[in-house]
């Protein structure tokens, strides 16, 4: 059997065993190809002509253990080859974290046209600038302080990082099994100067600095959804998934700690999943901005400092 006999094949098998998906890739022929190429020990970016190629008998039984692997026992792909991706971008991962996959991928480059002091060279930059890749210095000149809520494996403090070269990234977690992980990737994008790790519920235990942004993708779940999840999503940690009954009791107290944390033109920004609804009517007072994705969720929310400190008053 060549590669491309072996993607078809599994593919087909995909749709027998009805895994879930979302984890690593939204569809099975992605998920496959992903898995084939890294079982195999084949670049990503290979060239079609590799489906092509006969596979031995010891390179078919690997395949079909890991296989077995992620349509039998549900393993997540991520956790079979120890690895996710956010852009060009590589994070080590294991069981000890959820699996990245945020919008915040998206968003994380149209923010330091928000963050920090009023500047108008950045309020001002023209389209195309906006959408520079992470590490244009020219377009964060305020943001010199980042926090990121709930930082799991570290790879949205470690974004956040590349994109604003000038700054310094504060990242929690009540998790130290997830901090464990953060560490790991943090150093292997040799950002250990520049990235700092703590352990702590929220701000608890974080030192009383002012930010100029603060970014959290929390649990969000609903407990009695996280309770039903599929197998592959209940392998990862609980605690990563629960926000509680009503999946707001993260958010809450971001929110409420928020307001002496952050810097007089600071922002805060949240990724809700599908609390939309609930956002906009328990904190309407503080009037957050939804911020559009290209898939159309929109479930970014933004609040500003000002709105969070009048509405303690």
């Amino acid at each position: 059997m060549t590669l491309g006999d072996w993607l078809t094949s599994t593919e087909q098998r995909y749709a027998r065993s009805k895994v879930a998906l979302g984890q690593v890739a939204t569809n099975a022929h992605d998920e496959a190809l992903y898995l084939l190429l890294r079982t195999l020990d084949l670049p990503l970016d290979s060239e079609a002509r590799v489906l092509a190629r006969k596979l031995s008998a010891a390179n078919q039984a690997k395949l079909d253990a890991v296989l077995h692997r992620r349509l039998v026992e549900r393993v997540p792909a991520a956790y079979l080859t120890r690895e996710a991706w956010l852009g060009e971008h590589r994070f080590y991962v294991d069981e000890r974290v959820i699996i990245p996959r945020s919008y915040f991928l998206e968003i994380i480059p149209q923010l330091g046209c928000r963050a920090g002091s009023p500047n108008p060279a950045v309020r001002t930059a023209r389209p195309d600038q906006k959408k520079a890749g992470f590490g244009d210095p020219t377009l964060q000149p305020s943001v010199r302080r980042v926090a990121d809520v709930c930082t799991g494996s570290g790879c949205l403090a470690i974004l956040l990082a590349h994109h604003f070269p000038g700054a310094t990234v504060d990242a929690c977690d009540l998790s130290a099994d997830a901090l464990a992980v953060a560490d790991i990737n943090v150093r292997e994008h040799g950002l250990t100067r520049r990235v700092k790790l703590f352990q702590s519920d929220v701000f608890d235990a974080v030192p009383a600095v002012k930010y100029d942004l603060i970014l959290s993708n929390p649990p969000y779940e609903p407990s009695a959804l996280v309770d039903a999840q599929a197998p592959e999503f209940a392998a990862e940690p609980r605690m990563a998934h629960d926000g509680g009954v009503d999946g707001l009791a993260i958010v809450r107290k971001l929110l409420a700690q928020a307001r002496t944390r952050l810097a007089p033109h600071g922002i805060v920004v949240i990724e809700v999943g599908g609390l939309r609804a609930a956002i906009d009517r328990e904190f309407a007072a503080l009037q957050p901005q939804w911020l559009p994705t290209e898939d159309g969720s929109d479930c970014v929310c933004l609040f500003q400092a000002e709105r969070l400190r009048r509405a303690a008053r």
